[in-house]
């Protein structure tokens, strides 16, 4: 890997943990930030890892040890894919790539208009078709609307209804995009309007992420450049 690639991965993983951190406060979850990984005690909401490395070469003990592992379930996302945490009771549950795009790359334009959920109720329609009738649209509360740094994009259809939607998330040198999704369509479907957002809210920074299989090929061909490998070990 070389050196710029590896600032981006280092960039990449400290938007991540930030927006799992402010994931966690919401569920009363926090977190705290150190030298090599950011942390929760407690257990995360579901879907977001326990902890989050920030430097390459982490020290495995002491990471698992600042997770609560008692129970099935517990996630760390290695962000430079180079730990060995079986030893700590733990498996890889998937591999993806770090992705990056610079702020100046051009974009296909989008048919959809597109605003950030700004309340509630805009909050919780976009929950709704991101989460597809699963169940799971609790996941999104209330209060990342107040938080500065959390951006909700809503693609809609003329009638209103969110069709499409990510969430970015602003850091000093970058902005993370996460929870990429659309109603109808493969995933190519929703990367027009989502960075039609992102270019319009923050134009001077360059895009990063992560994906496997194919909404990472979705990703490359909209201007994604994988920079790096990840992976998420589970306990139990």
């Amino acid at each position: 890997m070389t050196t710029s690639k590896q600032l981006l991965v280092r960039a990449a993983a400290r938007n991540n943990a930030e927006w799992c951190a402010v994931m966690s406060r919401a569920h009363d979850a926090a977190g705290e930030f150190a030298a090599q990984a950011w942390a929760a005690s407690a257990r995360t909401p579901l879907y977001y890892p326990d902890a989050v490395t920030l430097v390459p070469n982490a020290d495995p003990a002491a990471l698992a040890a600042r997770i609560d592992s008692t129970a099935p379930g517990a996630s760390i996302k290695d962000s430079f894919a180079d730990l060995d945490l079986t030893e700590a009771g733990f498996r890889v549950l998937f591999e993806a790539q770090w992705i990056h795009r610079p702020a100046s790359a051009p974009a296909v334009a989008s048919d959809l208009s597109w605003s950030v959920a700004g309340d509630p109720d805009a909050l919780r329609s976009w929950a709704l078709a991101w989460d597809g009738g699963d169940g799971n649209a609790d996941l999104f509360r209330p209060e990342l609307v107040d938080d500065p740094a959390t951006f909700v994009l809503a693609g809609q259809s003329p009638s209103g209804r969110v069709v499409a939607g990510a969430v970015a998330s602003r850091s000093d040198r970058v902005v993370g995009i996460s929870n990429v999704f659309v109603v109808e369509g493969g995933p190519d479907a929703a990367w027009p309007v989502v960075l039609d957002a992102v270019h319009e809210l923050f134009p001077t920074l360059p895009v990063v992420g992560y994906e496997c299989g194919d909404k990472l090929a979705a990703a490359v061909r909209h201007g994604f450049e994988p920079v790096g490998p990840l992976r998420v070990w589970v306990n139990g």
